[in-house]
């Protein structure tokens, strides 16, 4: 039995997987990739706006990005929001590219990037149980309102853990697997 509870439960969940999976994107790993800039935003004439709305970004080479302004203007303004961003690679601008060469990561700032992965993972675990919390307290509601029978709850309350149980195994690989990108080498 499929409650509404269980679809807006199941919703909620999917869009944190998508968040965790994002996260782990702006995560870097020794290798260029777009979505490292994904965070980094511009002051284009007074609104923050994303890297990606302003330029092309390309990956070449497997460690160097570029970045291609489509109004030449803003080189230097997307510039400097890459140096204060915390990408933490220095920009190199030839007046209409801007490069960006990843270093290989140290062994010490791959065990830190792990730890940086494993704690995003723990925060979304917990939002996966406070979604589970939130649901449960539906269902107890919609029983003592009269809406569901008691067998029904406890049914409706088991697959809320079932579902659960499924999110937080999704995250547990997700989050191994980017352990274990950024630890090799």
């Amino acid at each position: 039995m499929k409650l509404d509870v269980h679809v807006q439960l199941e919703e909620q969940m999917e869009k944190t997987i998508e968040a965790l999976k994002f996260e782990f994107g702006t995560i870097r790993a020794g290798r260029a990739n777009a979505s490292m800039l994904d965070k980094v935003r511009v002051d284009y004439y007074g609104t923050p706006t994303p890297v990606n709305q302003m330029a092309a970004i390309a990956v070449s080479e497997g460690r160097i990005l570029t970045i291609t302004p489509w109004d030449k203007s803003s080189i230097h303004t997307i510039e400097k929001a890459i140096s204060e961003s915390d990408v933490g690679i220095a920009p190199a601008n030839d007046g209409s590219v801007i490069r960006l060469v990843v270093p290989p990561l140290t062994e010490e700032r791959r065990k830190e990037l792990a730890k940086k992965a494993s704690k995003a993972s723990e925060s979304f675990k917990v939002r996966i149980r406070n979604d589970r919390r939130d649901a449960n307290d539906k269902i107890k509601k919609m029983e003592k309102a009269g809406e569901l029978a008691e067998d029904d709850a406890k049914k409706a309350i088991d697959e809320v853990q079932k579902m659960t149980d499924k999110y937080i195994k999704t995250i547990e690989e997700l989050t191994a697997n980017k352990e274990k990108d950024i630890m090799e080498v």
